[in-house]
């Protein structure tokens, strides 16, 4: 039960107990009346039954729990009850009438000064009645009764005065230790709570700032008062935690709102942003008139983080889900192809003739056979290789060699493929190349690999251009053609797995898309990047850059396109 509650209750509890009381005497009083003064008079006999009026007021109470008109009631009652016993007691002389001053007091029990005044003014009313009525002549003069019985009254009216200043007291007691009680489960509430409550103003500003906010955000709560809370709220999260306050006092509505906080960080480490969740409600008054919402706030970085890693999750398996449709739509044809021709000319094998010319076909359908063979094998080692590299099952061998001549032979290999093609092929090599450490195999495979996709997609009478520079720590190597070059929003998704210029219903040219995926993962695991320039009709040019010094350590490679483990075994 709140505080207020058990107040109020204890209050209704005395108040109860007065009335009866109050009731209880008067009806025990009657019959030492009639023993001493002997039969009475209906004035007198009415007196005593208006005497037992507090228990009626008392049961009223009790059953409906109305404090405000039970104590109304029970100050209208006692005011008639004492201008009627005044005007049969000597009129405006009766000594009954300081029992008026005790009206107010009885009703100070109820806790409210509304109730209180309007106690006082009954008894005022019933004053000035009384000396309407002897004014007048509707009430005839009286004479006060002995001094004794005078002095009786007044010593009760003093002493049931003195009673209800002792439980006035008490209940102030009460209420200041009960105050106190709440006060420190509240404190003790607000030092432990991880969540830093705050108190708003209509404008958004901060109020009141619980000692939780040195915990969140690193500072002394008075820093975070006025707008210095605001202050370190995210730039981009602004507007969304403006629009919660503003729901909040405007709407009438509770509103929550997830945002980046700058948090002071001990231990020189910097300041950064932590997410917190935010929850207002509307709740005007609580620190005076100016407040007009409070909020709590936590933090729920461990949360969002949890978040991160569920969309990257989903992305990943959105992206294994477009991979493996591109392998399909990639390897229905690449495989379909050759394998269509191999079977189709080997029939034709079969059914062949010794007619004239028979002969001279049979070598033509076994040059087919021959090169959708070759295709097909260059299919199977490109899915082996980028397999190797997922699967985490390469190493490097690095050595210190000189990658020139490799970049000379590797031209030489390739320069048949391009004369038959009609592209023209050529080696740039500087006057001067420091030794590079690296995977001398891994190399090869990565020029001959730039070198055949720039072949692919350069038409005849193009030329190709393999060269070697070296730019600060890095060596680099670049393949560029002037080919039919690659658009801008499909250049920084190729080195994806399956993933080539053109789809694999409408392209010109063959090949896997997986080409450029090994040149990347191998020189990733050498610490490098492949990077690639492309303008449609113009060209491309793709580069590869190596550290001179040796493959980075374990730790310090970079991620394999969105692979995440290294490979353990050595490149084969």
């Amino acid at each position: 039960m709140p505080a207020g509650d058990g107040i109020s209750a204890h209050r209704q509890r005395v108040f109860i107990a007065n009335q009866f009381l109050a009731g209880l005497l008067a009806l025990a009083a009657f019959p030492l009346w009639l023993a001493f003064s002997g039969p009475i008079s209906p004035a007198e006999a009415m007196t005593f039954v208006w005497l037992a009026a507090p228990l009626l007021v008392a049961v009223f109470q009790w059953k409906t729990g109305r404090t405000e008109v039970a104590h109304l009631l029970s100050a209208t009652a006692f005011t008639t009850l004492l201008v009627w016993v005044s005007a049969l007691t000597g009129g405006l002389g009766s000594p009954v009438l300081i029992w008026l001053a005790v009206i107010p007091m009885e009703a100070a029990l109820s806790g409210s000064r509304r109730i209180s005044a309007s106690a006082a003014a009954i008894g005022l009313i019933g004053l000035a009645l009384l000396w309407l009525g002897l004014h007048t002549g509707v009430l005839p003069p009286t004479t006060p009764p002995p001094v004794l019985v005078g002095l009786l009254i007044m010593v009760a009216a003093i002493v049931y005065a003195g009673a209800l200043a002792l439980a006035l007291e008490t209940l102030r007691r009460d209420t200041e230790d009960t105050a106190r009680l709440g006060e420190a489960r509240y404190r003790l509430l607000a030092d432990h709570a991880t969540d830093m409550i705050t108190c708003h103003a209509a404008d958004g500003s901060v109020l009141f700032a619980s000692p939780a906010a040195r915990g969140l955000v690193g500072l002394p709560t008075a820093q975070l008062l006025g707008e210095g809370l605001f202050a370190r709220v995210h730039i981009a999260d602004r507007p969304a935690y403006l629009s919660a306050l503003n729901r909040a006092v405007t709407g009438n509505l509770a509103a929550s709102v997830d945002f980046r906080l700058l948090r002071n960080v001990d231990g020189g480490e910097g300041d950064h942003f932590t997410w917190v969740e935010m929850r207002c409600h509307p709740s005007p008054g609580v620190l005076g008139a100016s407040a007009a919402l409070v909020a709590t706030t936590r933090d729920v970085s461990d949360r969002k983080a949890q978040e991160f890693d569920l969309r990257e999750a989903r992305e990943q398996a959105e992206a294994a889900n477009q991979a493996k449709s591109r392998f399909l739509a990639t390897m229905s044809h690449e495989l379909r192809t050759p394998l269509n021709a191999i079977i189709g000319f080997s029939q034709l094998l079969e059914r062949e003739d010794h007619t004239p010319g028979a002969d001279e076909r049979r070598r033509d359908y076994a040059r087919v056979i021959n090169q959708s063979g070759e295709h097909l094998l260059e299919v199977l080692n490109s899915i082996l290789d980028m397999s190797k590299i997922e699967a985490g099952r390469v190493s490097l061998a690095p050595e210190t060699f000189d990658i020139a001549p490799l970049l000379t032979s590797c031209v030489e290999i390739m320069s048949h493929q391009a004369a038959e093609r009609g592209i023209g092929l050529r080696a740039e090599l500087p006057d001067y190349l420091p030794l590079l450490t690296a995977d001398r195999a891994a190399c090869r495979q990565i020029i001959i690999n730039l070198v055949s996709n720039a072949l692919k997609f350069t038409g005849p009478g193009g030329q190709v251009v393999a060269g070697i520079s070296v730019d600060g720590d890095n060596l680099v190597i670049s393949v560029r053609d002037n080919g039919i070059g690659i658009a801008a929003d499909v250049l920084p998704r190729l080195g994806t797995p399956f993933v080539q210029a053109y789809s694999a219903y409408d392209r010109r040219h063959e090949g896997s898309g997986l080409g450029l995926s090994v040149v990347k993962g191998l020189a990733s695991l050498h610490g490098g990047a492949l990077t690639l320039e492309s303008e449609l009709g113009k060209g491309t040019i793709a580069r590869v850059a190596l550290p001179l010094h040796g493959c980075a350590d374990e730790t310090a490679r970079a991620e394999l396109g969105d692979l995440e483990r290294l490979p353990q075994r050595k490149w084969a």
